[in-house]
């Protein structure tokens, strides 16, 4: 009664690595996926094909901190943020006390 070989069964995988294969196969197949649709979507809003990209008008500066903060200023008085959605979208600070911002607005008062 010692050592019986047994069948193998069919209810499941062959390997204990096999699910884990499939699982990496999975995620793979939709990270592969996500790039695709963002690419497409970067390249449309690049070519002005996208929704969005035709409703927002936006403009990047860098400038020291004091002239930065002189046309943001102007921007905004420029397109009032009630009537245009004006903002600051993003900035960082540079070197050499250097404000990089872009500014972002509706193209018409409505």
């Amino acid at each position: 009664m010692g050592n019986r070989e047994t069948a193998p069964q069919d209810n499941g995988p062959e390997t204990p690595f096999d699910d884990s294969r499939i699982y990496w196969q999975r995620q793979k197949a939709a990270l592969d996926k996500a790039l695709g649709e963002r690419k497409r979507w970067s390249s449309k809003r690049r070519n002005g094909e996208a929704g969005e990209a035709k409703s927002w008008k936006r403009v990047s500066y860098s400038l020291p901190r004091s002239e930065a903060q002189a046309k943001a200023r102007e921007f905004l008085r420029k397109y009032p943020k009630a009537a245009y959605w004006s903002e600051v979208e993003s900035w960082r600070e540079l070197p050499g006390d250097v404000i990089e911002f872009t500014m972002r607005r509706l193209p018409t008062a409505d």
